[in-house]
């Protein structure tokens, strides 16, 4: 079952069960629905608490039904979340992990919400070319205040719930548990605080006002138009969020889905959701069955500190795995840090990486002029120059150092991976791993294992 039933005690509880991360698919909103009117319709019942199964509270929109009419059929979002508004029981949200997009919009439409800690909230529908589309721009405002919904809505960059918390005057939670394992007790216990209360309150009903009016939308246009470029979403998310300060709430909630419908079909919104659909498509690989035994990358080594040897050094810095680099001449190592350094020194500039993480990326960083040091990696990638006479040098240095079972890779984007496999007396070790230039930037790697053919992965 998509939306699981219990009752404890006096209260129903209602677990989103649709992995991996519970999207709000047609058979969990019709579960949702279906689970509300039994417990309504239960007099033992007296509250009701909402959650998720497993990692998530729910990661929104069944991406399996994006841009189907199945996404549409009744029950839809929209109808689910006024079906808990109308709800004539208490009814809390109980939000752990990930709540972001409809996982975000459900628990907005709850009376009562409590996040366990670390829970990452967003409403991160920016990204594919859309607005929020079942409530969120108009109930976030009145939950967080103006200017944090407005700056969640437009970033789509997830916030942790302890953050949120700290928003003076937030209404967003009614309370943060002690811990994720502690959360389904507490919101069963605050479920069972609020069974009398009446009437039961509505983040519809909150006023969503900003001091400065006009003059602030028109300031938030500036910013958000020269930052989104050719992107007219985040454009209409100022205007989505100042419809919540200015209509009725059913006039924002329409106007609202007027520009979300008519987002769905600009060019920017398919290019976004075709990248999005194709990024998880190819981390799916048809005939590679789901219980293959997996090397475990826990280090690893680089060959090589020019641009595509930085690059490929800064992929996995950013995924938090160590790197030892090797140079033949402390120079061109000199140099490559150097370049490492500006690089993310650019992005603390703009805001974009915190000094910290940059600070913690670096120091897993290592060099080294000596192969015997890349022994115990689990995986060594070589980017040096695309001649096979040097290949084969370092692969048969790579072969007598390199510890039995570690992945041998190579960056080459022409040359023969099996011939560069026969340098070795372990081809089954020898993969060819080709990040394109810039690989810091570029989400694009194409793979091969002598002697499959090449794969293409995005994002590597």
């Amino acid at each position: 079952m998509s939306a699981e039933y219990k009752v404890h005690g006096d209260v129903a509880v209602i677990t989103l069960n649709n992995p991996p991360v519970n999207g709000l698919g047609y058979e969990t909103r019709k579960g949702i629905t279906e689970a509300l009117e039994r417990a309504n319709a239960d007099g033992a019942v007296k509250a009701i608490v909402i959650t998720g199964a497993g990692k998530a509270f729910s990661g929104g929109a069944d991406i399996k039904e994006f841009g189907t009419p199945k996404a549409l059929q009744e029950p839809n979002l929209l109808s689910v979340i006024l079906a808990v508004e109308n709800s004539a029981k208490p009814v809390v949200a109980a939000m752990h992990t990930i709540a972001m997009g409809g996982g975000l919009e459900l628990p907005l439409g709850c009376h009562y919400r409590i996040a366990a800690p670390g829970c990452k909230v967003a409403l991160p529908e920016v990204k594919l070319g859309l607005i929020p589309g079942a409530g969120g721009t108009q109930r976030l405002p009145r939950a967080l205040g103006v200017e944090p919904a407005l700056n969640m809505i437009v970033s789509g960059e997830p916030v942790p719930s302890e953050m949120l918390a700290q928003v003076p005057g937030q209404k967003l939670f009614d309370k943060l548990a002690q811990s994720s394992e502690s959360l389904l007790d507490e919101a069963i216990a605050l479920a069972q605080e609020k069974a009398g209360v009446r009437p039961l309150p509505l983040v519809r009903n909150l006023p969503a006002k900003h001091p400065l009016g006009d003059a602030y939308f028109q300031f938030a246009r500036n910013m958000v138009g020269g930052m989104s470029k050719n992107f007219p979403a985040p454009l209409k998310c100022v205007d989505a969020v100042e419809a919540a300060t200015k209509k009725k709430f059913d006039d924002g909630l329409a106007y609202e889905r007027e520009l979300f419908i008519n987002l769905m079909w600009t060019p920017e919104c398919r290019a976004l959701r075709h990248i999005f659909a194709a990024e998880r498509a190819a981390s799916k690989i048809p005939d590679v069955p789901e219980d293959t035994p997996k090397r475990e990358i826990k280090s690893v080594a680089v060959i090589g500190a020019g641009t595509m040897g930085g690059g490929i050094t800064m992929n996995f810095l950013n995924a938090g795995i160590p790197v030892k680099m090797l140079e033949m001449k402390q120079e061109a190592l000199d140099r490559g840090i150097a370049t490492i350094r500006k690089n993310y020194e650019a992005q603390v500039g703009k805001g974009k990486l915190k000094q910290d993480k940059y600070e913690q990326r670096m120091a897993l960083l290592s060099t080294t002029l000596n192969y015997e040091d890349l022994k115990n990696a689990d995986l060594v990638i070589e980017a040096v120059f695309e001649e096979m006479g040097v290949k084969e040098a370092v692969f048969k240095k790579l072969d007598e150092v390199m510890k039995p079972g570690a992945i041998l890779a190579s960056n080459t984007s022409t040359l023969d991976v099996n011939k560069i496999a026969s340098f070795t007396k372990r081809p089954q070790d020898v993969v060819g791993l080709h990040f394109f230039s810039p690989a810091n930037v570029m989400k694009l790697l194409e793979w091969c294992a002598a002697p499959r053919r090449p794969r293409t992965c995005w994002p590597p």
